[in-house]
């Protein structure tokens, strides 16, 4: 008897042991924090027209991505800085990765920024100005959402990865919100990659929002208006050698981003672009640029430039210090400086 209920329990240990590798080894976190400081002179309304000056937290992400078998995947993304951001699930339908089905709330794959991770992007701003209004990260319309929307997407690689493409249809309304009409916004995006220092990138998008907001560049449409949305741009990115995330020193490329958006709201049209360039300097450091138009109404004549010159320092791998200056000239408000640090820390 004590001999059989010693080997009871050690086979209830070991039950319990392989369980839980079983769960280590199918679920991985990871994280990240962007912290910063910010002075600027534009004038500030609600403080009487002082400078604004303040320390910002800006994000700080933690999701967790789960491989329930080799095929199907399911993640959660939270900021607790904000709200929930992202929550999928991915089945890969073929053995290759020539097609895999994403179903939940995640980023929509319209421009070459807005799928990127604020870690990835070069500037403490993060995205561009365009892609920043057509992503609703700021668009009064659209409400704050963060690049992010629910729906359904269809994704994969073709010809031995040369081409890329991304097929989604969602709801049209942002995160963690219901769809305010009957109608779905349909994006497109097809990446040619000729080497994997090159790529060429087209997306499209087209549907119809429901406005919660108003826009002073758009007057014609009021909270509750169902309103035509469409957008598209293309691309390119040119690296100098493949990157090596485990090199973070040692292996940055040279790098220029460039691409044209533009769009319709109603019938007021927008356009914009951005050129954004890193040039490795010495071990860990950066030298970054950055020139980016936006006309937010191209009858109105709405628009707005922002040149942006800084360094950034990498003392570990996707951790890094940031300093920036930004001068922005506007025919809708008064010309500022913008200046700004910020570090990262991420796992």
């Amino acid at each position: 008897m004590m001999l059989f209920s010693l080997t009871a329990s050690a086979q209830k240990e070991q039950k319990e042991i392989d369980w839980m590798q079983e769960l280590s080894s199918r679920i991985t976190l990871n994280g990240y924090a962007q912290a910063g400081y910010a002075y600027t002179d534009q004038e500030d309304a609600m403080r009487g027209g002082a400078p604004k000056s303040s320390y910002n937290l800006k994000r700080t992400l933690l999701w967790a991505k789960a491989r329930i078998t080799d095929r199907w995947f399911f993640l959660f993304m939270h900021d607790f800085n904000s709200v929930v951001q992202e929550f999928y699930t991915d089945y890969r339908v073929t053995k290759g990765k020539e097609l895999t089905v994403r179903l939940g709330q995640f980023k929509n794959s319209f421009s070459m920024e807005n799928p990127l991770s604020p870690v990835q992007l070069e500037l403490i701003d993060v995205c561009s100005q365009a892609v920043t209004c057509y992503a609703g990260c700021y668009d009064p319309l659209y409400g704050l959402h963060y690049g992010r929307d629910l729906g359904l997407e269809l994704y994969g690689d073709l010809f031995k990865g040369q081409l890329h493409y991304e097929l989604g249809i969602m709801n049209g309304q942002g995160i963690n919100r219901k769809d305010g009409n009957d109608d779905k916004d349909v994006i497109l995006k097809l990446e040619y990659r000729p080497s994997d220092q090159l790529r060429f990138v087209v997306s499209g998008q087209k549907g119809r929002g429901h406005a919660v907001g108003t826009a002073a560049w758009n007057p014609d449409i009021q909270v509750g208006d169902d309103y035509r949305r469409d957008r598209y741009s293309a691309g390119f990115e040119v690296k100098s050698k493949p990157y090596s995330p485990s090199q973070y020193k040692e292996a940055r490329p040279m790098k220029i981003r460039a691409e044209w958006l533009g769009g319709k709201d109603g019938e007021v049209g927008s356009m914009g672009g951005y050129v954004t360039s890193t040039i490795p300097l010495t071990d860990g450091l950066d030298a970054v640029a950055s020139v980016d138009y936006f006309d937010r109404n191209t009858e109105m004549k709405f628009h707005q430039t922002q040149a942006t010159a800084g360094l950034q320092y990498w003392f570990y791998k996707n951790c890094r210090l940031q300093l920036q200056y930004t001068r922005t000239w506007s025919n809708y408000q008064k010309d500022y400086n913008w200046l700004q640090g910020q570090v990262q820390v991420a796992f």
